[in-house]
């Protein structure tokens, strides 16, 4: 019969990795009781016991079932099968022989036991063949009158001792059913880990490219006039200097203004794509520059925080390479995807020199892989818009 033992337990924190677990049903303290039980039931009604004559035999039998009987109770993993096979049939066998050379008492019980155990502990095969091998060496002992209680138990009593076997073998199932449940939660909560860890590592590099798209450009132009002041300050041109010191003060105030923007884009609670989108570009100075086309639907927040991000980069980038020029953003719902084209015209104004971080295209297509989409960036060949740059991003659904 089953015992609790026969699966390995571990400790219950929760943060180790998940093993092995005791299997419902099995319950250690009920097979103990039930083996002390048998035992102590068997001592004390056995008949005759002492220390000479058949009384010594039926008390050595006693205590060879009795140990056969509690080795039930050793873990599985801890006993090989084949050393299993050779105590159950030695216990089986000395079932038989207790039944024969005691008169009274519940000497039958140990042979129930232990059939029933073999079901459990051995293949169906094995198992089978022991469980026949008892009710003929129990049934034989009674049928043939070969012990001084033979008259008080029917020989049909003997050969029943082969049934347990099928309760054995239906718990081992049972076992085998229910471990194999266990190890498929297990896995799928390895599964559900490794898949949050790696969304976790997802969400950290979204992050940093979030970090870059408002910091870095505006970091790098507020340097960029810091430095023209402090070049401009042995000139002894106050003015200049002036004028560098409020333009970098300008995209301090700018750079505040889109961090906050950001963390708002960030929460759960962020506005749809299309709302989003038009206060980007109003805050870029690009107020009506923006054309939706198709029907507006809803779209998931990864996509929306994404086509925000690759539109604050391109506009970032037509201010910085492209001043005074136009600016045209296209929003498009197709059936299949969602389409974002950022394309800006020349510049009509002086270009600043100065050095990007070289990370805003990469960042972009990064974001767009991650969505399964894909995204051209390059100069405008032709139309009103000739000489310019068009950023183009289409999202499939």
């Amino acid at each position: 019969m089953p015992t609790a033992q026969d699966a390995p337990a571990t400790g219950a924190s929760s943060r180790r990795e998940p093993g092995p677990r005791p299997l419902p049903g099995q319950d250690p303290r009920v097979q103990w009781v039930l083996t002390l039980s048998v035992i102590g039931a068997a001592f004390a009604t056995v008949r005759p016991l002492g220390l000479d004559g058949r009384g010594l035999a039926v008390a050595a039998l006693l205590v060879v079932n009795s140990l056969a009987l509690a080795a039930r109770l050793l873990p599985e993993a801890k006993v090989p099968r084949r050393a299993a096979l050779v105590w159950l049939t030695l216990g089986i066998v000395a079932a038989a022989a207790l039944i024969g050379v005691s008169r009274s008492g519940s000497s039958y019980l140990f042979a129930y036991f232990l059939v029933g155990h073999a079901g459990f502990r051995l293949p169906a095969r094995q198992a089978v063949t022991l469980a026949a091998l008892s009710g003929v060496l129990c049934g034989g002992v009674l049928y043939f009158h070969l012990g001084p209680g033979h008259h008080l138990l029917p020989w049909v009593l003997g050969l029943t001792t082969g049934t347990p076997v099928v309760m054995g073998i239906v718990n081992r199932g049972r076992r085998r059913a229910i471990r194999a449940a266990i190890d498929a939660a297990e896995s799928a909560e390895r599964a559900a880990r490794a898949e949050a860890k790696a969304a976790v590592l997802t969400e950290r590099g979204r992050i940093a490219r979030d970090v870059h798209d408002v910091l870095a450009h505006s970091l790098a132009g507020i340097n960029m006039q810091l430095e023209l002041a402090d070049a401009l300050i042995e000139t002894g041109d106050l003015e200049k200097v002036r004028a560098a010191n409020q333009k970098a003060h300008s995209l301090v105030k700018k750079s505040l203004e889109q961090a906050q923007w950001t963390v708002h884009a960030l929460r759960e609670d962020a506005l749809p794509l299309v709302g989003s989108l038009t206060a980007l570009i109003d805050s870029s100075g690009h107020r009506d520059a923006l054309t939706v086309n198709g029907t507006v639907r809803e779209v998931p927040s990864r996509v929306t925080q994404n086509l925000l991000r690759i539109a604050q980069e391109s506009l970032t980038n037509a201010a910085r390479h492209a001043p005074g020029g136009e600016v045209r953003v296209e929003l498009t719902f197709d059936a299949a995807s969602t389409r974002l084209m950022v394309r800006n015209s020349r510049a009509t104004r002086a270009v600043r020199a100065g050095v990007g971080s070289g990370m805003g295209l990469i960042g972009m297509r990064e974001r767009v892989a991650l969505l399964g989409g894909t995204i051209t960036a390059g100069p405008v060949t032709e139309g009103p818009a000739e000489g310019g740059w068009q950023v183009e991003a289409v999202i499939p659904e």
